[in-house]
């Protein structure tokens, strides 16, 4: 029996996706620890790769393996822009910038898209699966753990052209499973998966360098001030 392409993605992926999932700065952002400055950081990184992901889906829309899981409803870049919008004011464009992980994740997904398109599957699958599966729950523990107001700059999370976000990436799964795929296409669109899982983690672990200077920082100064050494002092 043939293997759905879903469950192969899954399968063949599992390893990195457990891997991005103990990055520090996931688990301690799954474990409600979050700077809302190394957050906004994400939003800003993320807005880049999505920017880059859909303005590439959208040049291969017609394309026999991109049309049928080419979804508009699944965009991520105008939800983003409200939420830069909420983190870094109204002139938020002048204020993000491309950091060196996210700028070799975009280089990759503008590469493929020029040299063999199919491998943008890899790309979506790897970010709109996961926005479907785990975003409400990570919507709750970043609004808890920022205080954030009215679920203000949490756009990012939210399908509002998506009435049923299961049953969405059901159907999601169910257009995968129909595209007219080689063996050799379907390794290297998994092969590209693990790429994309890679990326992501590069971009982790670069936040989670700045959260984990903001942690000893703030622990510094807890101890310095339980021993009444405040240098401002002396």
């Amino acid at each position: 029996m043939t293997i759905s392409l879903a469950t192969q993605l899954r399968e063949g992926t599992s390893k990195s996706h457990s891997m991005a999932e103990n990055v520090s700065f996931v688990k301690s952002f799954l474990g409600g620890v979050i700077d809302k400055n190394s957050y906004r950081k994400l939003v800003s990184n993320l807005y880049f790769v999505y920017v880059a992901m859909e303005e590439e889906m959208e040049k291969h829309k017609t394309h026999e393996v991109i049309k049928p899981i080419f979804f508009p409803e699944l965009n991520r870049k105008i939800s983003l822009e409200k939420d830069l919008e909420y983190y870094f004011g109204p002139n938020w464009r002048s204020s993000i910038s491309l950091s060196e992980a996210t700028k070799l994740y975009v280089d990759r997904i503008r590469t493929i898209s020029a040299q063999k398109p199919e491998l943008l599957i890899a790309h979506a699958y790897t970010r709109y699966l996961g926005d479907l599966s785990g975003g409400q729950l990570l919507k709750k523990i970043a609004q808890r753990a920022m205080n954030l107001p009215n679920e203000q700059g949490l756009s990012f999370y939210n399908f509002d052209d998506i009435d049923d976000e299961q049953a969405f990436k059901q159907h999601y799964k169910k257009a995968l499973n129909s595209l007219p795929l080689s063996a050799d296409l379907i390794n290297q669109i998994i092969a590209e998966a693990n790429v994309s899982f890679t990326l992501n983690m590069k971009m982790f672990q670069e936040l989670e360098t700045s959260f984990i200077r903001i942690i000893l920082k703030l622990l510094t100064n807890n101890v310095l001030s339980s021993l009444n050494l405040n240098p401002a002092k002396n």
